[in-house]
């Protein structure tokens, strides 16, 4: 099922995500929340979502880059990937700076410094302990998901409000 997007200026996309219980996370109901998030995510073209973006104020997030995206991003594919309480427990000293939307900010890009590489923890779709690092792409789409967790967004952490652009210019005119 399709969910509907919090947009920004609604109390669910700056609200802090509680953790999900480990009890809960096989349960046929938050199984199945997890499936809407990755259909609504799907369906709106984006590569990451985060529960509070759907009116739900859970720690959890999903995750996808798949190939037709990543050869137009020109980044490496990402299999679904769920992260249930995530934190990042260790980052790159470098920043690296990159353009990002946001479901939750519809029609807008900005240039975002992220760092070059995170470690999270994390509990997987089946509530086992999953303890990745990932870089480049990947590693941004976490941190934006992490920010959402904690009531952020790209916004909050661009350095360079010029570089804030509508979509259809970003992409007619690319970055300048």
């Amino acid at each position: 099922m399709i969910l509907k997007t919090a947009r920004l200026g609604h109390p669910a996309v700056r609200g802090a995500c509680a953790a999900v219980p480990p009890e809960a996370v096989r349960s046929q109901a938050f199984q199945r929340f997890l499936d809407d998030m990755a259909d609504t995510m799907r369906e709106y073209q984006g590569v990451g979502l985060a529960a509070n973006q759907v009116h739900e104020g859970l720690r959890a997030a999903v995750i996808e880059v798949r190939a037709e995206a990543s050869r137009l991003r020109s980044v490496d594919p990402v299999p679904l990937t769920v992260l249930v309480n995530p934190e990042i427990v260790e980052r790159s000293s470098e920043l690296v700076d990159g353009y990002e939307g946001c479901l939750s900010v519809p029609g807008l890009r900005g240039t975002v410094p992220r760092h070059a590489w995170v470690r999270v923890r994390a509990l997987g779709r089946d509530g086992s302990a999953l303890d990745l690092r990932a870089e480049g792409f990947f590693a941004r789409i976490i941190q934006h998901e992490c920010d959402h967790l904690d009531g952020k967004v790209y916004m909050d952490r661009m350095t360079d409000l010029s570089t804030l652009s509508f979509t259809e210019e970003f992409e007619r005119y690319g970055a300048r």
